[in-house]
């Protein structure tokens, strides 16, 4: 890693490091993460980190050195680097990827439809065409149980009929 030598001094830097780790703890989703890294990080330093925090995914669970260094194409140099952070305070790693690792599996259900961008995500940019389904998903998950009985109800109704509409298959997928 390359030496860097600040003119600044420690409480100046202490605040602004302060406002960074303020900033990143304001990001809402995954794609406002992504926009801020794009913004302050080269692809190349995104890829590092990246790669860094994959290794000690890897090293937690408990894969060998040769294993990393084909999967993600490292130098052992680096893995020992990592692995020495984990050593002596590993927190960070640990918290990131516990919590990580819950979403990635939420999110391996849903149908990706480019790097970093999802349907949630396309609905989100094109709201007049999703509208309808956007207002279906917002009031069924802002019902109340009485109210999700009654929407039952209308698609039970719906059930009925020989046809059935986009409409019912979108509400009835919502209230399961």
């Amino acid at each position: 890693m390359a030496k860097f030598n600040s003119k600044l001094s420690k409480k100046e830097i202490d605040k602004i490091l302060y406002q960074l780790c303020l900033a990143i703890s304001e990001i809402k989703d995954p794609n406002e993460a992504a926009e801020l890294l794009r913004d302050l990080l080269s692809y190349q330093e995104s890829e590092m980190i990246a790669k860094r925090l994959k290794i000690a995914e890897y090293l937690i669970g408990g894969s060998t050195y040769g294993e990393i260094e084909e999967q993600l194409l490292v130098s052992s140099s680096t893995i020992a680097r990592v692995q020495e952070w984990l050593k002596i305070s590993g927190e960070g790693y640990q918290k990131a990827i516990a919590r990580t690792k819950k979403k990635i599996n939420q999110n391996n259900d849903k149908q990706q439809v480019g790097i970093g961008e999802n349907w949630g995500s396309i609905k989100k940019r094109f709201p007049a065409y999703y509208w309808p389904e956007l207002l279906l998903e917002n009031i069924v998950a802002n019902s109340s149980r009485r109210q999700k009985e009654k929407i039952k109800n209308v698609i039970a109704e719906l059930e009925k009929s020989k046809e059935k509409t986009e409409l019912y298959h979108k509400l009835k997928k919502l209230i399961h």
